[in-house]
């Protein structure tokens, strides 16, 4: 009864600090921003923010769990969260408190069926690693063992004892506040939060699973097969369960390291650069890829005699393979889209890709998100990390005004899969740089892109003959376009459109609605107040009709109408 009772503590609390901080989000981000006063909102905002992340911080450490594992997106820049919030988070891993030897023990030999002594000639009461939903300890294979699997020294991986139902707890509480959120129009109308919830059960509850684990770390090796940049430890399948993994110490060189790799003679941008490339692989190539690679899971193993042998002398084992991602075959090929727009700077191709990957619905009109993009690639576009932070901090704030504004107006969500890739992005590119402050991803992007356009077009020749047609079809229709163009001059029925001011107008009028309403809340409020003294039912009457336009200033606009 007592554990059931904590459960539901655990349930109430995480509840209570998602409507208070959500509550809050709304009533700062947007309440506040339409009666006017934005500037109020935006003057405490890093500060807030970062209180909100530190709470978070101390909730995740205190409950451990799932809430770890929310850190960790939220840190990975997996979602558009601002730094105050991800920069706060970030290490949540490492502070996970571990689990005594003894009940470890205790679900080890109940799971394996045997004493610990007889699975293994000796085994580390002290952990390797402390991780969220489970603990890793070095350990020896008995004689028996080490001879029919060709290793001796493992890793055992142990599932916290009780995990399981932490985890259904959290997940019941996660969904209640995706509930929550599906609620909220501008929430809704980009992300579809129960079934990113739904997505995040799935990758936790397989991470819970050794057994799925150890079938993903073979499918894995077998991807890369032959690839001598690319190690995986061996999996002991006859020590291995629901709820104990053993697997081959390949413990090496941490990837962020940098020192130890330098020790080694081992250059730490080629690393980077590598990395980047058997990242890319991973998912625009096989279209299966490695969702959690941060630098406790990526070892720079050096290779004796690799040097003198005219190969590397080093490749990257990866290891915890409990959280993988699928790339289906059409988000792929929108994907590479993307990406060959990105090396070729063409803003209108990398829109097209967007589409193509699922983020901007059909309808959206995306004219001037083309433009933005095209100007972005034009100023910043083939910058390193280093180049860009020498930019002029006003200038990022004045780009970052004029997408948001672009960005807000169209209709765009997260499809299925891609949680997981941002992540595998995010990750990866903050490792690249912090293994390299010059590292330029436009370096690593290009010639993977120029590979790209070989595997998919096969023949140059017939892309230039597709471009060549449809410029033969354009010079054909120029002539009647252009007759077109001089009758709607002279009839006086050309126009020229222009989106974002007819948004500003828009805005405007709806504002002054709202300031007049506002105006008329005030008139009747007081005038009841005054006509209280004399008739006190009519002026409660009068004062109660002000609350329709109080209503009107604060919620005008709330449901924005979708065109056409």
């Amino acid at each position: 009864m007592a554990d059931a009772g904590s459960m539901r503590a655990r349930y109430r609390r995480i509840l209570r600090f998602a409507a208070r901080y959500l509550v809050q989000a709304w009533w700062f981000e947007l309440t506040l921003p339409r009666i006017g006063l934005e500037r109020v909102a935006a003057r405490g905002r890093t500060a807030r923010l970062q209180r909100i992340a530190q709470r978070f911080h101390v909730l995740a450490v205190d409950l451990g769990g799932l809430m770890i594992k929310v850190g960790q997106f939220m840190s990975s820049r997996l979602d558009v969260l601002p730094p105050e919030i991800t920069k706060e988070l970030e290490g949540l891993q490492d502070e996970v408190p571990p689990v005594p030897f003894p009940p470890i023990r205790e679900l080890a030999e109940a799971e394996l069926g045997v004493p610990l002594a007889r699975a293994y000639s000796f085994v580390d009461p002290v952990p390797l690693a402390a991780a969220s939903l489970g603990q890793a300890h070095r350990a020896r294979l008995s004689d028996a063992d080490a001879q029919d699997s060709g290793m001796t020294d493992v890793v055992v991986k142990i599932q916290r004892p009780g995990i399981e139902r932490i985890v259904d707890v959290d997940l019941r509480a996660l969904r209640r506040v995706a509930g929550w959120l599906s609620r909220v129009k501008v929430v809704s109308d980009r992300v579809d939060m129960p079934a990113l919830v739904e997505e995040f059960a799935q990758t936790s509850l397989e991470e819970i699973e050794y057994l799925h684990e150890a079938a993903n770390a073979e499918r894995f090796t077998e991807m890369f097969a032959g690839d001598p940049r690319v190690s995986v430890p061996r999996i002991v399948w006859e020590r291995t369960t629901r709820r104990v993994l053993t697997l081959e110490d390949v413990t090496a060189i941490k990837i962020n390291d940098v020192e130890a790799l330098r020790a080694a003679g081992i250059d730490p941008s080629e690393v980077a650069q590598e990395f980047a490339a058997v990242m890319f692989d991973q998912l625009f190539q096989h279209g299966y890829f490695h969702a959690d690679p941060h630098p406790g899971n990526i070892f720079v193993t050096p290779l004796i005699g690799g040097a003198d042998a005219g190969s590397r002398a080093w490749n990257l084992t990866f290891i915890d393979f409990g959280m993988m991602g699928e790339v289906p075959d059409g988000l792929r090929r929108g994907l590479q889209k993307v990406l060959i727009a990105a090396a070729s700077r063409n803003g209108k191709g990398l829109v097209d890709g967007i589409r193509e990957v699922g983020v901007l619905l059909p309808s959206a009109d995306t004219s001037e998100l083309e433009r933005a993009m095209t100007k972005l690639f034009g100023r910043f576009g083939g910058m390193g990390f280093a180049e860009l932070q020498e930019v002029d901090p006003r200038e990022f704030r004045d780009f970052a005004v004029e997408f948001g504004d672009v960005v807000r107006t169209l209709p765009f969500q997260l499809p299925e899969n891609f949680l997981l890739i941002i992540r595998a992005m995010g990750l990866t590119s903050g490792m690249c740089s912090a293994l390299d402050p010059q590292f330029n991803i436009w370096d690593a992007i290009e010639p993977y892109a120029a590979r790209l356009i070989r595997d998919e077009s096969g023949n140059i020749l017939q892309g230039f003959v597709k471009q060549a047609g449809s410029a033969a079809g354009l010079v054909a229709r120029l002539p009647q376009r252009l007759d077109d163009l001089a009758t709607r001059i002279e009839d006086g029925r050309l126009t020229a459109q222009s989106p974002r001011l007819e948004r500003r107008i828009g805005r405007l009028e709806r504002t002054g609605r709202r300031v007049i309403s506002a105006v008329l809340f005030a008139a009747l409020f007081i005038g009841g107040i005054l006509l209280r003294a004399e008739d006190v039912v009519f002026g409660t009457v009068v004062m109660a009709v002000s609350v329709l336009p109080l209503l009107h200033a604060l919620f005008a606009g709330w449901v924005t109408r979708r065109l056409p």
